[in-house]
């Protein structure tokens, strides 16, 4: 379901990106507005996979699946930003830069992005990234999409 802010839940997430568990890491969009931003959520759970062996007692979420979590909430925004009528191309990750990790994350924590469109050229889209638990920033990078293909 998608409402008047842009908000969807985790059907209207599964009809744009081709991710399923266990990579789909996106549970929600609180606020989408095409062509501009987006503010998605996380919600870590001990049950995740990877916490099994990063770290055994004292699971901590890896910084690449917090950059996952954001490239996954650029490619909703990249499809939400597309004509009604276009091709939707399968977007890739075609950048990371500036990349910060400040605090861990843990299971238990609520892990909310927000995406910020920095640019869009030839449908090569450039975000600024930012992650916070509580209200702290946990983690920030520049992260580049590029289509690659067609869903």
């Amino acid at each position: 379901m998608s409402t008047d802010n842009g908000a969807m839940d985790i059907t209207a997430i599964m009809d744009l990106l081709p991710h399923r568990y266990p990579f789909l890491l996106i549970d929600k969009v609180v606020e989408c507005r095409p062509r501009e931003s987006i503010t998605a959520i996380k919600n870590v759970t001990a049950n995740e996979p990877f916490f099994q062996g990063h770290f055994p007692g004292s699971p901590v979420m890896p910084g690449v699946l917090m950059l996952e979590v954001m490239a996954q909430a650029c490619c909703v925004l990249c499809y939400r930003s597309l004509d009604e009528n276009a091709l939707r191309p399968l977007y890739f990750l075609a950048g990371v830069d500036e990349a910060r990790f400040r605090r861990p994350v843990r299971p238990g924590d609520t892990l909310r992005v927000r995406i910020d469109v920095e640019k869009e050229k030839k449908g090569i889209w450039r975000f600024d990234c930012a992650g916070t638990v509580d209200g702290h920033k946990v983690a920030s990078a520049k992260i580049m999409c590029a289509p690659g293909g067609e869903l």
